[in-house]
């Protein structure tokens, strides 16, 4: 309302301006004054009576208008307080599912840890094995060369000392001695025939 009478106020101070001006040259200033003034409160009165309806509609509709915006920003801060609620509810999820993800992690890393520490300890065994079983055979074909090279040298040795020891008498007894041996084995097998 006091909107209506600001808005209308300006307009009748214009329309009153001619006429105050038209009474300026006469002797009978105040009944002019008078006449101003009580026109101006006709033309204010004229334009309540017809001004006012559509100023309390206009005024009603504003209101209604301020009471949908408050009613629309009470229920835009109700949603956001909402969905900040959601948010707070799956930042506090988060954190929790955050700290799950790190303990299956770990977990799992754990886990993948000692499996392969049991496989690397598993090749390491099968090494060690592979490497005893390599060791003892070449240990194995080492004694037999090492026996057959003992052999070899022991003869060598037998027939360097019996070449060194045996003199040329020893040689021509054993010579003999071998052919009595032949011959005596040639005749008693000749008669068993």
């Amino acid at each position: 309302m006091k909107r209506a009478v600001y808005l209308v106020t300006p307009a009748l101070l214009t329309l009153a301006g001619p006429a105050l001006a038209s009474g300026g040259g006469e002797e009978g200033g105040s009944s002019s004054l008078l006449f101003s003034v009580l026109n101006f409160v006709l033309i204010l009165g004229v334009i309540f009576y017809f001004a006012r309806k559509p100023v309390a509609e206009y005024l009603e509709q504003r209101r209604q208008g301020i009471q949908r915006s408050l009613e629309d920003s009470a229920k835009l801060l109700s949603d956001a307080e909402a969905k900040l609620q959601d948010w707070n509810d799956r930042a506090g999820r988060l954190d929790a599912e955050l700290s799950e993800i790190r303990a299956t992690s770990r977990r799992i890393a754990e886990e993948e840890r000692e499996e392969i520490l049991a496989q690397a300890r598993a090749n390491a065994e099968r090494i060690q094995k592979d490497a005893r079983v390599a060791v003892d055979q070449e240990l194995l074909r080492a004694r037999r060369v090492l026996a057959e090279e003992a052999g070899e040298l022991a003869i060598d040795l037998a027939a360097r000392l019996l070449a060194d020891q045996v003199t040329d008498d020893d040689q021509q007894r054993l010579f003999d001695e071998f052919l009595s041996r032949v011959e005596a084995g040639a005749n008693g097998s000749g008669s068993g025939r």
